[in-house]
């Protein structure tokens, strides 16, 4: 009995049959995305069965009548695509996805759903009895921060009650950071259900620069000059202006962002207009190569965003595992004032400040040293926390005790 009682959390660990039910999958380019691209190959390693449910990033309105079926990848993971077209307020447009969620279980059988929200398909499991039948494990990867845009705060009066009951009928929530938990006005009536589990990356998923890559990096960088690298969607919440605007004050630094995005010609104009045409230059969209090159040859990371929807800032990982000293926003109630020690790891600053944006990067600018510091223990940092391995083998924890309580 006590042999049984021994080998029984391992057995259910083992046992574990994941469905992740998410907005898109890559090639789709985003942290959630990537995050799970990452974290399913980690599960299936340590002995879990896993597939997935998301959405085609691609409209195909010939596809309205297209069956069930799914993508076989790499390590017999199942990938499924339900039909969609196109995006309201943030949200696909998915008629079927209700349907194929039905069927995907009852095709699939899983004994665990994982939810990545926010993710206005995943309701529908509300409504579906083979749902309801599964455990639940909700992956709570940002708020529906709605301020800044009247429709969308609107909407999230409608939303908020169907994500209030989603939370009640989860059996664990998974949450990013300790910032964030504690600052979330959605998860305060569920704390008791929530567990701190980081965002992670898979590092074989970032290569390491080639010589092609590296030439190409050199070129994009002036001789003599701080090559600043940042990398992210050319949106509001980023804080590219407010970096732009410290470059003023930064006459030996030049700086590189990499992204697309609807700001990207106001953007341009206000580079043209500030004359850093000769040391802030946009470069679109990079493949993965280029990423590596660019960050490679970089001297340090920044990280520029205003507020709460930069909830973990999954990028900095990438810029602690290519070994970068990171400036990023002191964003209140947001994981990454967790995820870069301040002082230790990097330099945080207050965000949507142009005079302390540039005080942080001067400081780090004028000392050579306390960079090669911040990037040893970043590394550190990097190894101890955010490997996929490591964020997969807590998961298994949450849902082995899911399926045995």
């Amino acid at each position: 009995m006590l042999g049984y009682l021994l080998i029984f959390p391992v057995f259910s660990q083992a046992m574990a049959r994941i469905l992740h039910i998410g907005k898109y999958f890559p090639p789709f380019h985003g942290g959630i995305e990537n995050f799970m691209a990452d974290l399913m190959p980690a599960q299936t390693r340590q002995g879990e069965t896993v597939a997935a449910l998301v959405h085609d990033h691609h409209p195909h309105w010939q596809r309205f009548f297209s069956a069930v079926q799914a993508e076989q990848r790499p390590d017999n993971q199942l990938l499924y695509r339900a039909p969609c077209y196109g995006r309201l307020l943030y949200a696909p447009i998915s008629p079927q996805f209700p349907v194929w969620l039905d069927k995907v279980i009852q095709r699939y059988q899983p004994n665990i759903l994982h939810f990545h929200l926010p993710n206005t398909s995943a309701f529908w499991a509300l409504f579906s009895k083979r749902a309801r039948h599964c455990p639940w494990v909700v992956h709570w990867h940002s708020d529906v921060i709605s301020h800044f845009h009247p429709l969308l705060k609107t909407a999230y009066q409608v939303y908020r009650p169907f994500e209030q009951r989603f939370l009640k009928q989860a059996q664990a929530i998974i949450v990013t950071s300790p910032p964030y938990l504690k600052a979330s006005p959605a998860l305060t009536p569920w704390q008791d259900k929530c567990h701190i589990v980081p965002l992670g990356i898979a590092s074989q998923r970032l290569p390491k620069a080639d010589d092609v890559a590296l030439a190409w990096a050199n070129q994009q960088w002036q001789a003599g000059k701080i090559r600043l690298f940042s990398v992210g969607r050319l949106t509001y919440y980023k804080g590219y202006e407010i970096l732009i605007r410290a470059m003023q004050n930064l006459a030996d630094a030049q700086l590189c962002i990499v992204g697309e995005g609807e700001l990207k010609p106001r953007l341009q104009a206000l580079i043209k207009t500030l004359d850093l045409q000769a040391r802030v230059t946009l470069l679109g969209r990079c493949d993965a190569q280029q990423l590596a090159g660019l960050f490679t040859t970089s001297d340090i990371y920044c990280l520029s965003s205003l507020e709460r929807t930069e909830a973990f800032g999954m990028v900095l990982l990438e810029a602690m595992y290519y070994g970068k000293p990171i400036v990023a926003s002191r964003i209140q109630g947001a994981g990454v004032m967790w995820v870069v020690e301040d002082g230790k790891t990097g330099q945080l600053v207050e965000p949507n400040s142009v005079p302390a944006l540039v005080a942080g990067l001067q400081h780090l600018i004028a000392n050579p040293h306390e960079r090669e510091q911040f990037v040893r223990q970043a590394y550190q940092r990097f190894n101890d926390l955010f490997t996929i391995e490591s964020v997969a083998e807590k998961i298994s924890t949450i849902y082995a005790d899911c399926l045995t309580h």
